[in-house]
């Protein structure tokens, strides 16, 4: 049946948990600006403005990169969303993250979007209500629908058919409320400028410095009000508790991202998705704000559990979705190709250096001995003679060290004669003795070649730069056609990098 197919398609289901997803970061985003906008104001007459602006511009980015990567993940969006924004010098870095667009597109993002995750929530609650009416009225001996008391099971039927009406009107609405999420997403979340693509170390830094500063300044706050109360009213209540919480939770949201995103141990735990293994993290940090509020309020009925089954329901959603190999298999791939960008970027930082540090100030010397030579040619014939000659020495040494680059980026020797005598040729300019044993079958592929010698060339630079050997010795497996060839490298007793040979 039409009226059914919803229920069956997968998209139905990946809008679901994305809903859900939008709702926690977006109230965590909420919490965020309703706390930090006040504090940054109030404060704005004093220097504590910079970090505090800083602080905010990491926690924002942070909330939006994890709203950015769930709308990628789960709709498809084309979001790339910064994190930090440019600027030198103490003044101009408060100033850059107000002149920051972006910044300010992540803002309204976090607060329009969370609302429109709210509307089919809100129904699909609802809607379970209803549904389950003719169970649970019998516990609460009647039930107030609507102004109406139920009493009896077929007063509940009405309702039940209420229930499942809305139920299948939502799962009919909810790709098209996840179509206007991505188009939001894209929208808001979108960098206008090029993305700067840092290696995992830099991206690490990043974070962690961001999660630093919002750390200090969240602390620098608290102080600073434990300080007021106990100048202004010591005896009374300790209200100073109630920002502590608020801004444990803005430091505790992005702290968990960090976490997951730091170690791989989370994601391990979540099956290898980051994405689950982020939703629990947060969710476990929203749970414990809760219990603490429960606990400062009130030690009655303990109130937290509902959100609780909640949130331990939607990550059982979406881990249903994982699990489904489709959703994994995308992670997986997105994996390996944030890995090949960084080889990429670290291989041509690599380039750049050489031709900075190499061809290229011998060029600038060239150019200075030509010029000193053009002044000199009719007073000082003799100079002029030393200076071309200087010139074509360092023209010579700069053609030679562009040779050798080039045999860097992709040695001719490999593509000739194949991976084993390039590996030979490798071996015999090492400073090290090198003993090299190859045994490969049937030739692999031009780029699974490529990645093998550069592999073990990192390996045996490593080897010979860092673990202080006399001598390596380089060994592989057959290669059957696999396509992921395995074999190791090593000197002497220091473990170096894997190498495919």
């Amino acid at each position: 049946m039409r009226v059914l197919q919803p229920f069956r398609q997968r998209a139905t289901y990946r809008a679901l948990v994305f809903f859900v997803a939008e709702l926690v970061l977006g109230v965590a985003g909420f919490t965020l600006l309703v706390a930090g906008w006040p504090i940054t104001l109030v404060c704005a007459i004093t220097p504590l403005v910079i970090p505090l602006l800083i602080g905010l511009r990491a926690a924002v980015g942070l909330l939006a990169r994890a709203e950015a990567s769930v709308a990628r993940g789960l709709l498809g969006a084309r979001a790339r969303t910064p994190i930090v924004s440019s600027g030198r010098g103490f003044w101009n870095r408060g100033a850059a993250v107000l002149r920051d667009p972006a910044f300010w597109k992540q803002q309204v993002h976090l607060l329009l979007a969370w609302p429109i995750a709210l509307v089919p929530l809100t129904v699909l609650s609802f809607a379970l209500q209803m549904i389950s009416l003719p169970v649970w009225y019998r516990w609460a001996g009647s039930a107030d629908v609507f102004g109406s008391q139920v009493d009896s099971f077929a007063e509940t039927l009405p309702f039940f058919a209420l229930g499942v009406g809305l139920l299948v009107g939502l799962a009919h609405l909810l790709v098209p409320l996840a179509a206007l999420s991505r188009k939001l997403a894209t929208a808001l979340l979108d960098s206008d400028g090029p993305v700067v693509v840092r290696s995992r170390f830099e991206t690490s830094a990043v974070r962690r410095r961001a999660l630093t500063i919002t750390s200090l300044v969240a602390t620098s706050v608290v102080a600073l009000l434990v300080v007021i109360w106990a100048l202004t009213t010591p005896d009374g209540f300790f209200w100073p508790i109630w920002p502590l919480l608020a801004l444990s939770l803005v430091v505790g949201i992005p702290g968990a991202v960090i976490l997951v995103l730091e170690s791989p141990v989370p994601a391990r735990l979540a099956g290898g998705s980051k994405a689950l293994a982020i939703q629990l993290a947060v969710s476990a940090v929203i749970e414990g704000f809760l219990v603490a509020v429960w606990a400062i309020t009130t030690h009655a009925y303990f109130w937290p559990m509902w959100p609780a089954l909640g949130l331990a329901l939607a990550a059982a959603v979406h881990a249903a979705v994982v699990y489904s190999g489709h959703h994994h298999r995308i992670e997986t791939l997105e994996a390996a190709r944030a890995e090949a960008v960084e080889v990429q970027e670290t291989e041509l930082r690599r380039i750049e250096r050489d031709l900075h540090d190499g061809a290229q100030a011998r060029l600038v010397a060239l150019g200075m001995s030509l010029g000193l030579a053009e002044q000199h040619l009719d007073s000082d014939p003799e100079a002029v003679r030393e200076l071309i000659s200087e010139a074509r020495l360092g023209a010579a040494e700069a053609l030679v060290e562009l040779r050798d680059l080039a045999r860097g980026i992709h040695p001719p020797i490999l593509g000739d004669r194949g991976l084993e005598a390039a590996l030979g040729a490798l071996v015999a300019r090492s400073p090290v003795p090198v003993s090299l044993t190859v045994d490969i079958g049937r030739r692999p592929s031009p780029a699974v070649e490529t990645a093998a010698y550069f592999t073990v060339s990192e390996a045996l630079a490593n080897s010979i730069k860092h673990a202080a050997r006399s001598a390596c010795r380089s060994g592989s497996r057959r290669w059957t056609g696999d396509s992921t060839p395995r074999s190791r490298t090593t000197a002497g007793a220091a473990q170096t990098p894997p190498a495919a040979a």
